[in-house]
């Protein structure tokens, strides 16, 4: 599966707005001493110390009065050294320094592209002034919002071992796809011995559904190889909403009833050329698919409904 989309983060950061500016309030409130102004080894050691329990904190650093960046960047994104690249930067029209300037309060951004880490962050800013001169300077804190709503929802530990799921994933569909190339070469094995049938009927009539039996076998297995690598690999997959289950589980069921059917068809054209058919077992097969599909029809009916009860309570 893979990381979060930013269509997903910002979904996600409607959920918990609130606990996210409580939080981001809360921390930058607990670390903004005006003794930061004065040292960026201070910046770094309370930054690292902080970031030790909270993995979403990106980048401290600080402005002066006019919003002109007065230390480096202090943070995560460039393990081992601070970034002194933003040093002396204008960041008057940042919206953190449009909110800040005018509040006494610690002032949390909407999200927003930072230019810093290419990232969706959120931004806190508090104003306080130099313990030596008395003028105003900002310390801000960005924060990696994808990072933060993995905090929230518990999923930073699971998100480690991500590499290794998708790896086994990938093992599993090669397999698959391996078993589908034989069985397209079986099939193809059968359709070439179908020239040299000569005049036995009873061949004739027989091969053409062996062809048949192994395309369809190939299609189901191919498709749910397919799934597999799309909804756990190549997709994010949310696991926290019912919506992400119900389409791998539809998908996955699609992919059998699609076998099903085609050799409950099978079935019944063996019966009615009388070829070693049964037409009740041919029609139990069929029923059967159509269970399924009504038994599909109803848990995504009754999933979505009961995913809509839940967003609303939510509200």
């Amino acid at each position: 599966m893979s990381a979060m989309s930013y269509l997903s983060v910002i979904e996600r950061f409607h959920e918990y707005k609130n606990a996210l500016h409580e939080l981001t309030a809360s921390i930058l409130t607990g670390i903004a001493e005006p003794a930061l102004l004065e040292s960026e080894q201070k910046l770094r050691e309370t930054f690292h110390s902080i970031a030790a329990h909270y993995p979403f904190m990106a980048l401290l650093y600080t402005l002066d009065a006019d919003g002109v960046q007065s230390s480096s960047n202090i943070g995560s994104l460039h393990p081992g050294k601070d970034d002194a690249s933003g040093l002396g930067k204008n960041r008057s029209e940042r919206p953190y320094y449009l909110l800040s300037r005018h509040a006494d309060s610690v002032v949390v951004t909407e999200p927003y592209f930072s230019n810093n880490g290419s990232m969706l962050c959120i931004t806190a800013a508090a104003k306080r002034y130099r313990a030596d001169s008395g003028d105003t300077a900002y310390i801000v804190l960005d924060i990696d919002l994808t990072k933060a709503i993995e905090f929230l929802m518990g999923d930073l530990a699971r998100r480690r071992f991500m590499p290794a799921f998708k790896a086994v994933y990938i093992l599993i569909v090669a397999g698959l796809f391996a078993v589908t190339g034989v069985l397209l070469y079986a099939a193809g094995t059968e359709m070439v011995s179908l020239w040299n049938i000569g005049s036995n009927k009873e061949d004739l009539h027989m091969k053409p559904f062996g062809v048949i039996i192994f395309l369809t076998l190939a299609l189901a297995i191919f498709d749910l190889g397919k799934t597999i690598l799309e909804e756990e690999v190549l997709m994010h997959k949310d696991i926290f909403r019912h919506s992400s289950t119900r389409r791998t589980i539809t998908r996955f069921i699609a992919a059998i009833l699609i076998a099903v059917s085609i050799e409950a068809l099978l079935l019944m054209f063996k019966a009615a050329l009388g070829v070693n058919g049964d037409i009740l077992s041919a029609v139990a097969m069929m029923l059967t698919a159509v269970g399924l599909l009504v038994g599909l029809g109803i848990y995504v009916y009754l999933g979505a409904k009961a995913e809509a009860i839940l967003k609303a309570d939510r509200k």
